[in-house]
């Protein structure tokens, strides 16, 4: 049996959600602040964090922040505000999923279901070492490093992944859908502007800061990956 915790200051909110998924058959803890909440996922034997943002004592983001210091433990957050920005810092400081408040319990149960069918990363570790090239960018997944005719590049956890992404699938054009389901590692059910948000990124670190067109929006498809036309 699946064991699920449920870091949720509403009460009624938190008992409800704790009747349904019992209901579906997981076993469920609750806790209504975030220090407390804090302490039973880094010392319980969870499968999933249910991880509400407004949270006395501790906000949820932090939570979460501690959570990934020492655990690679799935996390769904909550929250009553439907900002891009907000799902943006959740998912890079590594949250699984995001939904907003209200929401349909259908919902939030279809979203366990998809995370806990996974049996591997989106994106596996190499096996050897392999260097992945398009103009002078280059990048290093078993080093973790990317350069621009060798000047470093310092990039999050989800940008590197996303321009790894990218960069393996050279001259191809990747589909919002596709990023979502092999960067963020599910079938995502919510907003694809998050990937909007980190390609603006990377092009600030990438296409303006050195002068060089390399990522390009396909209207209507997505996003590709290609060498640069002035080299």
């Amino acid at each position: 049996m699946k064991q699920l915790l449920i870091i949720e200051d509403e009460v009624k909110i938190a008992r409800f959600l704790q009747l349904e998924l019992e209901h579906e058959g997981y076993s469920v803890d609750l806790s209504h602040n975030g220090r407390e909440g804090l302490n039973k996922a880094l010392e319980g034997n969870f499968d999933l964090v249910i991880l509400d943002v407004m949270l006395p004592s501790l906000n949820g983001m932090e939570v979460l922040r501690r959570i990934r210091q020492t655990s690679d433990l799935p996390v769904i957050m909550l929250t009553a505000k439907d900002d891009v920005m907000d799902k943006v810092m959740g998912l890079d400081l590594g949250a699984q999923d995001y939904i907003t408040k209200p929401f349909a319990i259908e919902e939030l149960l279809a979203r366990i279901r998809v995370l806990f069918k996974l049996k591997v990363p989106a994106i596996a570790p190499s096996q050897i070492q392999e260097t992945l090239t398009c103009s002078k960018l280059s990048l290093c997944p078993e080093k973790y490093e990317v350069s621009y005719d060798n000047t470093p590049i310092a990039l999050t956890k989800k940008e590197f992944e996303l321009l790894e992404y990218l960069m393996r699938n050279k001259n191809l054009v990747v589909t919002r859908e596709s990023i979502l389901e092999k960067v963020w590692g599910y079938d995502y059910l919510g907003d694809t502007n998050v990937v909007d948000v980190y390609i603006r990124y990377l092009r600030n670190k990438i296409d303006q800061k050195f002068q060089d067109k390399l990522i390009y929006t396909i209207r209507g498809m997505g996003y590709q990956i290609k060498d640069a036309t002035n080299n």
